[in-house]
């Protein structure tokens, strides 16, 4: 069976509704938290297919997070023999950063639940499943497009949304994994100001998870699925 390893950076940004789709594609599971002592002597070109979620932290805040430039040193080699490898929030800016682009703070958090603009690029592709689809955004930083990527998707606050290169990178900035978790509404009880200051209040974003919370993590799943199936 071919391995899938997910790489959580923080407990309540797992895989969620993409642990469906990767284990329909044949993929055993396994999970690695940064702040295992283990994470440190992992060959990250090992596993059959990476996953790197979201987390709080900044690319750029390695000063306070000793783990983030052995994650990079790693993961710049394992993208060097382009092994399969999906980024997600934090773990999109990862790549780029990886991939030698730039990651820092954006001009206001992206928080709340709208679509992305999918470029031509794109609905040639597995992201053509999030026109018009509703997902969830969750984000203050944002990064330069790295060379040699292909752009699929914009939103109307942060043009860097999701890229992909050749077939088998794929780096997604918005959370189309989350819509039927229940780690949600730990992300609203952790980061009530940023609810706050973008989209109004927590029982605003509460309604828009109820209500395109399902239809978003579908379109996730159709996503990831169709990308999966394309590998090389």
């Amino acid at each position: 069976m071919k391995r899938a390893l997910i790489i959580r950076h923080v407990p309540h940004e797992g895989v969620a509704g993409y642990r469906q789709p990767i284990e329909a594609a044949g993929y055993e599971i396994d999970r690695v938290d940064v702040t295992d002592p283990a994470f440190a002597t992992l060959d990250l070109r090992s596993p059959d297919l990476l996953i790197m979620m979201g987390g709080p932290m900044g690319v750029y805040e390695q000063a306070q997070y000793p783990w983030i430039a052995c994650q990079l040193r790693r993961l710049a080699r394992r993208l060097e023999a382009d092994r399969p490898t999906l980024g997600v929030c934090f773990g999109a800016q990862m790549i780029a950063a990886a991939l030698g682009a730039e990651v820092f703070p954006g001009p206001h958090k992206e928080v709340g639940f709208h679509p992305v603009k999918v470029h031509s690029t794109g609905r040639e592709g597995p992201l053509k499943h999030l026109v018009d689809v509703p997902i969830l955004h969750w984000h203050g930083d944002t990064f330069t497009l790295p060379e040699g990527v292909e752009l699929l998707a914009s939103s109307h606050l942060y043009e860097h949304q999701a890229f992909r290169r050749g077939q088998n990178l794929l780096a997604l900035q918005f959370h189309a994994e989350m819509g039927e978790d229940e780690r949600f509404h730990q992300w609203v009880e952790a980061w009530p100001d940023a609810v706050c200051e973008t989209c109004g209040d927590t029982a605003r974003l509460k309604a828009a998870h109820e209500a395109h919370g399902p239809g978003a993590v579908a379109a996730g799943r159709a996503m990831i699925g169709e990308w999966l199936a394309g590998l090389h």
